[in-house]
């Protein structure tokens, strides 16, 4: 389908040098294209569909957004409300989405929509739509913390009609699909957020070694660069779990754990690493000059988008069974 057909651990290098560009809102734009609105198109979609929406993706001629978050269901995924009902050869849709990366340009979403009455976990299907259809209202752009060059919508659909091929795979397999894609977008997030890092410890280093307080440079005490070398640690170990998680992957494992506390982890060292940093830059680092303080606001949205760190936890606990059944 116009891809080069190489394995998942060359969506994580090419992540991980895409962290060089110093800008967060390009890298996420990429990663909703590449690793977050395709994998289920790729792994359980007709060839027919594919032809249609997954060889333009790949060629750069469409732009995809992913639509799961709600106002009221973000990282709960199992209580999305829009829904999509079977009407002839055709699927009727209405609800909304929130928090839409790339949604106000998008050619086509990637729709987690209820098709059916049943259990939450059982009645959700995945559908291609095509963003030019009659009933599809783009509200907003939203005005954000950071991420600000990102385009993040808010989008209504009122009595939307796509035929019902644009199903992707099985109808009520919605959420194991997205569940599975999910692995691939924390992976890649996790990717991401390795190099920033490292160019914030880098460049904290290079201006706290020049920068002089009381005589001497800033580097040249003791709590900032011992903190720096517990950061850059961090930032290795991080590394690590990831390059395992992905090992795994590759070799067709569930990697939900191992993907869950990367992500979790990623999520709060990010904060770590650029809130210790900025300080180090002092009245400089609360300035929009430098990069540090763009990064603060941009990997903020690590312990959040694609699942919080509490959802992390959850995930963990599930696994480590230790999660109280309800």
């Amino acid at each position: 389908y116009g891809g080069m057909g190489l394995d998942f651990s060359y969506n994580i290098a090419v992540a991980e040098e895409l962290g060089n560009i110093r800008c967060g809102g390009i890298t996420m734009a990429i990663g909703v294209q590449a690793g977050m609105a395709t994998p289920a198109l790729t792994r359980f979609g007709s060839h027919e569909l594919k032809k249609q929406f997954l060889v333009p993706t790949i060629a750069g001629d469409f732009v995809a957004c992913l639509g799961i978050s709600e106002a009221g269901a973000g990282s709960d995924v199992a209580n999305i409300k829009t829904t999509a009902v079977r009407k002839g050869d055709e699927y009727v849709i209405n609800g909304g989405k929130m928090w839409i990366t790339s949604g106000s340009q998008a050619d086509w979403m990637c729709l987690l929509a209820n098709t059916s009455e049943g259990p939450p976990h059982q009645n959700k299907s995945l559908i291609c739509l095509p963003m030019n259809l009659p009933g599809i209202h783009v509200a907003k752009k939203i005005d954000k913390l950071g991420m600000r060059s990102s385009d993040t919508a808010q989008i209504f659909f009122e009595d939307v009609r796509v035929p019902c091929k644009n199903l992707i795979g099985e109808e009520g397999k919605g959420f194991t699909y997205q569940m599975l894609q999910f692995q691939e977008e924390r992976l890649w997030g996790v990717a991401t957020a390795l190099t920033p890092m490292e160019t914030v410890i880098q460049e904290t280093i290079d201006y706290t070694r020049q920068r002089k307080v009381f005589g001497q440079p800033v580097l040249h005490n003791q709590t900032v660069h011992f903190r720096l070398a517990e950061l850059a640690t961090e930032v290795e170990l991080l590394r690590s779990l990831l390059h395992r998680a992905v090992a795994l992957y590759v070799e067709g494992k569930d990697v939900t754990k191992f993907a869950s506390m990367a992500k979790l982890k990623a999520g709060r060292l990010t904060r770590e690493v650029t809130d210790s940093c900025l300080q180090f830059w002092g009245g400089m680092g609360f300035t929009s000059e430098v990069l540090v303080s763009r990064f603060y606001r941009d990997l903020r949205l690590m312990s959040i988008g694609g699942g919080t760190d509490e959802t992390m936890l959850s995930i963990i606990c599930k696994y480590m069974d230790i999660l109280p059944r309800k």
